[in-house]
């Protein structure tokens, strides 16, 4: 139980001490824009392909359940349209970008640990919070969600192209938005922001914690990617339950 709270809770206590020394200290916004672009711009023929295959398997499985109980895919359509756009679309997306980003934060703050780079950047009175951790948690904050809308369409273009012409449907009936309503783009938009905040709090705890040599910088990179996949998963399940508690 300690180390499923310590697992979850060391991003809580690093967010806490990223805040803390960037209100003392301010934040490199020159750095955040950087690494908007190493998470964003590096991420994002990834996240476009990767979501492009998952609505194709997403309205291959659609027209699947549509033969088999109501007939029509244009029945069934909307409500998948609807789970793309309020679950599938954000986690998945933030789930690649976890796999390529999530990595190369850990990886890159994991070697700065090992060769004490860190160390030489505290005796130079610089502070690894404010000056490597808050850039990377500011551009996932607005990286992620930004990719989300990019996989999301992606995925859905992809969904309405393999409709018509793989099962000759018309693709417009999976992308019907009846069903979608401004809580489902709020659902979407927090969970997305949730993730982006989450994914590179986890490879800094896993990167600034490395110890060692080369073997240490592979450890910290698998743990940083897995913490951070772990972390959408929980952040999904935990807004999904939250506004169905609410009934929303």
């Amino acid at each position: 139980m300690s180390a499923v709270l310590s697992f979850f809770g060391a991003p809580v206590v690093m967010l806490m001490r990223t805040v803390r020394a960037s209100l003392r200290d301010g934040v490199p916004w020159r750095e955040s824009l950087a690494q908007l672009h190493e998470l964003g711009g590096r991420s994002v023929w990834l996240v476009m392909s990767g979501m492009a295959f998952f609505g194709a398997v997403l309205v291959t499985i659609a027209n699947s359940q549509a033969k088999r109980f109501v007939g029509n895919v244009a029945v069934l359509g909307p409500a998948y349209f609807e789970l793309l756009i309020r679950e599938l679309g954000p986690v998945m997306s933030a789930m690649l970008t976890a796999s390529r980003a999530g990595a190369s934060h850990a990886a890159e703050l994991s070697t700065m640990s090992v060769n004490e780079q860190v160390e030489a950047l505290e005796m130079s009175a610089g502070d690894p919070y404010a000056d490597l951790v808050a850039p990377r948690v500011i551009a996932g904050v607005f990286g992620v969600p930004l990719l989300s809308i990019i996989g999301t369409v992606a995925a859905t273009l992809a969904a309405a192209g393999v409709a018509s012409f793989v099962f000759g449907v018309d693709g417009r009936a999976f992308m019907d938005p009846r069903y979608v309503d401004g809580w489902d783009l709020l659902v979407a938009l927090l969970k997305a922001g949730a993730c982006g905040l989450y994914i590179p709090l986890a490879a800094a705890v896993a990167g600034l914690n490395a110890k060692g040599g080369a073997e240490a910088v592979g450890e910290a990179t698998t743990s940083g990617v897995v913490a951070a996949s772990l972390g959408c998963l929980l952040i999904d399940f935990t807004v999904s339950l939250a506004f169905q508690l609410l009934r929303l």
